[in-house]
């Protein structure tokens, strides 16, 4: 095992948006400096960082300098270029490792890797022309849900096929990308677990999240899920599972569908610190954002034990009032919830602006404090 990257080093990061921003402050609370990368300007991460890089992620010289500058570089998003990742592991340590980056940022080579080892997913077809949709459509049955194969999330890149005449104009959708049929899952929730892995492969896992969806955008979590001990038990299992399996070091979000009798099916994976997670930033020892510094850097691995049931609300760029800003001293006069901005200056509808954290007597407590708090802004 090679030495740990000690406070006081520097840490390089990929993708400069919250989920960066969240880590560049529980690295800054450890001692580190942190330089990010990132097109845009004045991103989330680069307002808190030690060195702000402007950049494209496909510019090879730019990422290389990044990491010649610092001790490990991690990465904010999975979406990176493999040759991008490939450049940067040349000069320094980078936690997740590309090909485990390159597993996930593709559904289909996803969906195979966790298939080809035994864990549950959904049915699914690999559709590149508009037969192999057609087909897939018998195969698996209507209702089904139609995904890009890449750079899909928060339901961008998907669409449901609810009739074969819809099969057309679907296929033309995908705009010459390759996709993927999965077959339609009546689920009763869905949840996720974060869990985090070092590179002398200790694991960590925080409780289970429960989440509601609003437009495919996750609007609510509250920790710990409500579900039958054994099932988040087994959630728990298989999210470390899949980690080795993969080989991280650093962070994974695996999402499942819960199905009646409590089968679990694992829908989506995530190499980072997840919307789902938030809340331990105030609900628990270790945030995730804390854990994902430690195992990049050798540490030892945090506890995750939540010390209250919790809530967390999205807030999105619809709250905002156009030309201004919401009310946040309405927001704030519920003194017992946490707001955390995100420090984006453009607020759009569907774009997320920030998040709400209560804690409670029991998730249902915590949850009513957040969805209040956030009714609030609006008057």
């Amino acid at each position: 095992m090679s030495r740990p990257i000690r406070p006081g080093s520097a840490l390089g990061l990929l993708g400069g948006g919250q989920l960066g921003r969240m880590f560049t402050l529980a690295a800054r609370n450890l001692g580190y400096r942190v330089h990010a990368l990132d097109p845009g300007h004045d991103c989330p991460a680069g307002q808190v960082a030690a060195l702000e890089i402007r950049a494209a992620y496909n510019d090879v010289y730019a990422a290389q300098a990044l990491a010649r500058g610092v001790d490990a570089v991690t990465v904010e998003f999975e979406n990176i270029p493999a040759e991008t990742l490939e450049a940067v592991a040349q000069v320094c340590p980078m936690h997740p490792g590309a090909l485990v980056l390159h597993t996930v940022q593709h559904r289909l080579r996803e969906k195979r890797f966790l298939a080809s080892r035994g864990f549950p997913v959904t049915p699914f077809r690999e559709i590149n022309t508009q037969a192999d949709l057609s087909d897939a459509t018998e195969a698996l049955g209507l209702p089904a849900a139609l995904k890009t194969a890449s750079f899909g999330y928060d339901g961008k890149g998907q669409q449901k096929l609810a009739s074969p005449g819809q099969v057309p104009e679907a296929f033309a959708a995908l705009g010459g990308q390759q996709g993927v049929l999965e077959a339609w899952v009546p689920f009763e929730l869905e949840c996720s677990v974060v869990c985090a892995r070092s590179s002398a492969g200790e694991t960590a896992v925080w409780d289970v999240a429960e989440n509601a969806h609003r437009h495919h955008i996750l609007d609510t979590t509250v920790f710990p899920a409500r579900i039958p001990a054994a099932v988040a038990a087994q959630a728990q299992a298989m999210a470390i599972a899949i980690a080795e399996a993969l080989g991280v070091v650093g962070m994974l979000t695996v999402e499942f569908f819960l199905k009646a009798g409590g089968e679990l099916l694992v829908n989506e994976l995530a190499p980072r610190p997840h919307n789902s997670g938030h809340a331990t930033i105030d609900a628990c020892i270790t945030s995730q954002f804390e854990q994902q510094v430690r195992a990049v850097c050798g540490l030892p691995l945090g506890d995750t034990a939540l010390l209250r049931p919790a809530a967390m609300a999205n807030l999105l760029g619809d709250l905002w009032p156009e030309g201004g800003d919401p009310a946040w001293e309405r927001l704030l006069d519920h003194r017992d919830v946490k707001l955390h901005l995100y420090g984006k200056t453009e607020a759009r509808p569907g774009r997320k602006m920030g998040h709400l954290t209560a804690l409670g007597a029991s998730p249902e407590e915590a949850l009513a404090k957040v969805l209040a708090a956030r009714e609030a802004l609006k008057g």
